[in-house]
């Protein structure tokens, strides 16, 4: 599932480069020159992983990275600081206000990379192509299918993009307006009863190969995957 990555550079050419590189690595770049135009398109879309330059005109980084972490709203958002500062002091700071990562200008495209997948795998995993399993229940992002026990279970797109995020966080209770803000969107307005509609397809479809028990209700708080 391509990631929403949101690029906050002021200079145009390394904004340039980034947006091509993730845009290369199947991601949607989002572009910023501002801490300020940042804050505007996060009204608009919730990005699933922050590019965050440490210099920035008007508020820097670092202190853009300090609010971001104390905001209910937005402190689970992965971050990765871009900077020219190389001193350990600087990325002990970097890492103290809550970023994930910290790379050093310059940096190959191909470090970024693996870095950003890294940072998706630890914090999002279900905005990775990597495949999961679970037993005998094996989800592939990349061809879109669901096996369970040999056989291929028939998802609609709505239910693939649920069991994926459940799968790739087992064992979590996620409550209703948790699993609606990242499988539908939180943009998108619809009741918190949609996800009870959904969870139950879900288990439907999963019953064809015996694993609909791994979608489990915890009552007053939400539903959980786990194998056990």
């Amino acid at each position: 599932m391509p990631a929403n990555i949101l690029i906050i550079e002021d200079e145009p050419a390394i904004q340039e480069l980034l947006t091509l590189n993730i845009t290369q690595a199947g991601h949607n770049p989002i572009r910023a020159l501002s801490v300020e135009q940042a804050q505007q398109l996060m009204r608009e879309t919730m990005p699933d992983l922050i590019l965050l330059d440490w210099m920035l005109p008007g508020m820097s980084g670092i202190e853009f990275a300090r609010r971001l972490k104390s905001d209910e709203y937005s402190k689970s958002i992965p971050i990765i600081m871009l900077t020219a500062r190389s001193e350990e002091i600087d990325k002990i700071r970097g890492l103290d206000v809550g970023a994930d990562d910290y790379v050093t200008k310059p940096f190959s495209p191909r470090e970024l990379n693996a870095r950003i997948k890294a940072v998706l795998r630890r914090r999002a995993p279900q905005m990775t192509d990597d495949p999961i399993e679970s037993g005998t229940l094996r989800l592939d992002p990349v061809t879109h299918r669901v096996t369970g026990n040999g056989i291929q279970l028939d998802l609609g797109p709505t239910e693939f993009r649920l069991l994926h995020y459940l799968m790739s966080n087992p064992e979590r209770v996620h409550s209703r307006s948790q699993v609606l803000d990242r499988v539908w969107g939180d943009r998108v307005f619809v009741e918190d009863r949609t996800v009870d509609v959904h969870i139950r397809r879900l288990r439907q479809a999963l019953a064809a190969s015996g694993h609909e028990e791994m979608i489990q209700t915890v009552r007053g708080v939400g539903y959980r995957f786990s194998a056990k």
